[in-house]
């Protein structure tokens, strides 16, 4: 996988083609005629894990702030002043307490007007944390939305300042019981959950995987959790074989699932059906699984067939898809279509806040979203919570490909209609 930063580079010597792709959606930002920074300069903090074990969610996060800088070359236009746009781009190295720092930091000392973290709980809560604290508009994305509001006492509690928008764990768990109930398997499900937020989060047993299995008619085993980075899964595996599972569902990272999986192999536990959140979500960490990757499967929140377009260029989901494949020379990856929604939903929200320059306007304008973007339709106020919206999911799993190693397709649309299933459902070929 190409680093975060050799991404960059790759845009930066791109700059002009990107420069003719986008100029006729920077005029819409900024109309010619207008006194440059008339109104002042405004300042966002984005926060990406772009490096560490969390740094395949970031890596599309890099691509686009660099065609955000050219999108906004001539600034931002609001109530007829022109504002300049200083993107100030932070590594939380994915890690929860350099989140919270680097956010403080942007907060206090940079007097950003809107703070982005854009991706993975790890990152998001310690930084919208932040937000809340110290009182400046957020807006984030790429984590379910009960990880977002439970671990932070949004559950008690609306939030002030901090909005978010994706799919729910009621939608991946159903999408995780759709794609099950389509093969025959004995229906015996073990549980691989790490001893993190989001294991905790998927692992609960009140509104997380174990719960919403068992309803569905399926008999759950839950060892007990891993530790990230482990290099041994055998107590996990010896229960599972111990309890005869043909599933294991869950959620883990890419160097987790792949030790995880071949430790599989080497012990001769061969499951049907694997189904993980996280890790199976690139095609870098599927590949890294080698032909064991083939038949994983995962939930799916963005793809090329994504019926929408983005509010700031007018281009289709694939025409995003294409132009990274073709820009980065490696295949679309699923936070490419989020990545680039966060800042249609920033940028919607400065050219409407009264005073793009005013933090509490800022704040408001956020609130009062109701944009068509590249994941579909962003409306807080009418979702499961006052501070979310929710987007589409479905399940998909991973296939040989002509022109990639894998290729990723749709095989199950139970939760949401939108797209019509490309495939069914196969196991896991072992041998």
């Amino acid at each position: 996988m190409n680093t975060i930063i050799e991404g960059i580079r790759q845009m930066r010597l791109s700059r002009r083609s990107a420069l003719k792709t986008m100029g006729a959606a920077a005029a819409t930002l900024a109309m010619p005629g207008l006194t440059r920074a008339s109104g002042g300069k405004i300042k966002i903090g984005f926060i990406s894990p772009l490096t560490g074990p969390l740094s395949p969610f970031g890596e599309a996060d890099g691509y686009t702030v660099e065609k955000i800088k050219t999108l906004l070359a001539n600034g931002i236009q609001n109530n007829g002043k022109t504002y300049d746009v200083e993107i100030l781009v932070r590594d939380a190295q994915s890690d929860p307490n350099k989140s919270a720092e680097i956010a403080g930091e942007l907060i206090l000392n940079d007097n950003v007007q809107l703070l982005i973290p854009a991706s993975t709980t790890d990152v998001i809560n310690p930084a919208a944390d932040q937000a809340e604290l110290n009182g400046v508009a957020s807006i984030s994305s790429a984590a379910p939305w009960q990880a977002y509001v439970m671990p932070r006492g949004g559950d008690k509690k609306p939030f002030d300042w901090t909005y978010h928008f994706f799919w729910g764990l009621e939608d991946a768990l159903a999408t995780f019981a759709g794609l099950w109930q389509s093969i025959d398997t004995n229906r015996d499900v073990g549980m691989l959950f790490p001893r993190n937020a989001d294991g905790e989060t998927w692992g609960n047993r009140n509104y997380g995987l174990p719960p919403s299995v068992e309803k569905a008619g399926f008999k759950t085993i839950v060892p007990s959790m891993f530790q990230p980075r482990t290099n041994d899964f055998s107590a996990q595996i010896s229960d599972y074989k111990s309890g005869g599972c043909d599933i294991v569902g869950g959620i883990a990272y890419v160097s987790d699932l792949k030790t995880f999986i071949t430790q599989c192999s080497q012990q001769k536990f061969h499951p049907k059906v694997v189904t993980v959140a996280a890790a199976l979500l690139f095609p870098s960490g599927v590949e890294a699984m080698g032909r064991l990757g083939e038949g994983m499967s995962s939930e799916v929140w963005w793809t090329p067939a994504f019926p929408f377009k983005s509010s700031l260029t007018g281009q289709t989901s694939r025409d995003i898809a294409n132009e990274w494949e073709s820009a980065m020379k490696k295949q679309w990856i699923q936070p490419l279509g989020y990545a680039h929604a966060l800042w249609e939903v920033a940028i919607d929200s400065l050219k409407r806040a009264s005073d793009p320059m005013d933090r509490a306007s800022v704040r408001d304008a956020l609130k009062t979203t109701d944009l068509n973007t590249l994941v579909g339709p962003i409306k807080f106020g009418t979702g499961p919570h006052a501070n979310i919206c929710k987007t589409p999911i479905f399940g998909g799993q991973w296939v040989k490909s002509d022109k990639w190693m894998y290729d990723l397709k749709i095989v199950d649309n139970s939760v949401n209609k939108l797209i019509e299933p490309e495939a069914k459902l196969q196991p896991i070929k072992w041998s």
